[in-house]
C-alpha cells in the first residue's frame, strides 16, 4: 500500500523557487561529474521504506500549504561522521503540482497515507493556463479555483 511523506519547504517562496533550487542543485551534481538524482538529506529514518518506495511521494508543504510533491525513489540511510543515522531521499527532480492543502507547521516529516494526499492538478492546470503562482495563491484562498 502506497504511503507518502510531507514535510515543510523551509527557504522556498514558492513552487517556482523550489524548482529553481532543483535544477541548480541538477545542473551542480552534473557539472561535478555526479549522477543527476535530487537528494534530501534528513535526520529521522522512515521505518516504513518499502510503502514509501512503491509509488510513493515527498509532499511539499510552502508557505503553510502542500503545494507540490516529487516522487521518491530511494530511501538511503546512512550514518554521518558524528554517529547520528540520517537517511538521503533520493527524489524524481521534476515537480508535480497539487490542490492547496492547509498545514500548520511542524518540524522533520510526517507520514501522509494516500487517501488523504491532495490531488495532483495537472489536467485543471492546463486549463489554467499559466497563471502566476501569487495569482494562483490568491484565487485558491478566494474559493474560486
Amino acid at each position: 500500500m502506497t504511503l507518502h511523506l510531507v514535510k515543510l519547504c523551509v527557504g522556498a517562496e514558492s513552487v517556482e523557487d523550489l524548482q529553481a533550487w532543483i535544477d541548480e542543485r541538477q545542473a551542480d551534481r552534473r557539472a561535478k561529474g555526479m549522477p543527476a538524482e535530487q537528494i534530501h538529506t534528513t535526520r529521522m529514518v522512515p521505518t516504513r521504506t518499502e510503502e514509501l518506495t512503491d509509488g510513493g511521494s515527498l509532499y511539499w508543504v510552502i508557505k503553510g500549504f502542500v503545494q507540490a510533491r516529487q516522487r521518491l525513489v530511494e530511501i538511503r540511510p546512512f550514518t554521518d561522521d558524528a554517529g547520528i543515522k540520517r537517511c538521503h531521499l533520493v527524489l524524481e527532480p521534476k515537480l508535480t503540482l497539487t490542490q492547496r492543502q492547509p498545514r500548520r507547521p511542524f518540524q522533520g516529516w510526517r507520514y501522509l497515507k494516500a487517501n488523504e494526499a491532495p490531488a495532483d492538478i495537472g489536467s485543471r492546470a492546463a486549463r489554467q493556463g499559466d497563471i502566476p503562482e501569487a495569482m494562483r495563491r490568491d484565487l485558491a484562498e478566494l474559493c474560486l479555483i
